[in-house]
């Protein structure tokens, strides 16, 4: 054989690159896409990294694995992958991997409504996408419910200081920081840096202050930051920052103080951010809530009912948005290759 690993993925975003492998993955045992990402996990982790890390990837970079379907309702099922580890829901992947079903073929596209159920590896998520002419021109899915783990906390962030967060679940949990508190900290592109050095700190602090847990996935914590605040933009409600980490953090390096930018509005942050609202009184059922990113694209989330999770109080939101194809990829890996895992190098990584 020409190469030790040949993998066929479609490239998309939505400001965050998120690819979409589409063949070349030996079979992944398990019963459902949660313990397919689990068998991923302990068994070749060394494919995410591979796929994530330079010179295929880098720090802002997701990654999804299309799987067979495990659940009979379900149309086509997914592995989402990330630089620290295997969220069990995201948004922005997940309208990734639908807008690629569709324009590729892989599932039939039927104009102007096309209705799928997809299999993540938190569950079904069922999906609207609209179409027009063969392409996808918005994908709305409805996730799993989301709730408030804490609110107006403080903490204490070594040279910070005292900050308030709240901390939410949208699939992953999220602490979330109104970037009011720090002065001259905006959230805009040319900040970035600034915004990154915070967040990671802050995540860093929330781990080690605020326990969470969640009933269906022990051991899973905060692992995602958030930095929000009021957008200047009519047609927006709030704008948003995410930070993802990058590599592992300690105190007593500061280079590892960083991590990389959604440079998307992030749906399942944007799930955080709701649930943490309503929670407060401050967003009701079915009130839109225009979420904007980074980059001045909008996601657009609402809250469809409460319900309960464990014994907390939960809501179910769902995520409208856009994903566009940028590159048909074919991944290698030589025989020769020293680096068969990737790399990562300090200047642009934790």
């Amino acid at each position: 054989m020409a190469f030790k690993r040949t993998i066929q993925a479609v490239d998309t975003h939505a400001g965050t690159p998120m690819r979409v492998v589409t063949g070349g993955i030996p079979h992944i045992p398990g019963n459902s896409s949660y313990e397919k990402m689990k068998w991923l996990e302990a068994n070749d982790d060394g494919l995410r990294k591979l796929l994530l890390r330079e010179p295929r990837g880098y720090p802002a970079h997701c990654c999804n694995i299309i799987v067979p379907p495990s659940h009979p309702e379900a149309d086509a099922g997914y592995i989402i992958m990330e630089q620290i580890e295997y969220p069990v829901m995201s948004g922005g992947n997940t309208i990734s991997v639908v807008t690629v079903l569709l324009e590729m073929g892989m599932l039939p596209m039927k104009e102007p409504v096309t209705e799928l159920v997809l299999e993540a590896p938190a569950g079904l998520i069922r999906v609207k996408a609209e179409c027009e002419n063969g392409k996808v021109k918005s994908v709305t899915f409805k996730n799993v419910p989301a709730f408030a783990a804490h609110l107006d906390a403080v903490i204490d962030v070594p040279h910070l200081g005292k900050v308030t967060v709240d901390v939410g679940w949208g699939g992953m949990f999220y602490v979330i920081a109104d970037v009011r508190q720090f002065k001259g900290l905006e959230l805009k592109p040319e900040h970035g840096r600034e915004i990154a050095r915070v967040s990671s700190m802050i995540r860093e602090a929330a781990i080690e202050q605020l326990p969470v847990v969640h009933p269906d996935y022990p051991g899973v914590g905060i692992t995602i930051s958030q930095l929000s605040g009021p957008s200047e933009d009519p047609n927006a409600d709030w704008k948003n920052a995410v930070t993802m980490a990058s590599g592992d953090f300690s105190w007593d390096s500061p280079g590892t103080w960083t991590g990389a930018l959604d440079r998307c509005p992030c749906g399942t942050g944007t799930c955080a951010k709701m649930a943490t609202l309503h929670a407060k009184g401050q967003l009701k059922l079915d009130q839109p809530f225009r979420h904007q990113g980074l980059l001045g694209n909008i996601y657009t989330g609402r809250l469809v009912e409460e319900t309960k999770i464990g014994d907390r109080n939960a809501v179910v939101p769902t995520v409208s948005g856009k994903s566009w194809i940028y590159g048909l990829n074919t991944i290698v890996l030589d025989h020769d290759d020293p680096f068969t895992e990737g790399f990562t190098i300090g200047d642009v990584w934790a």
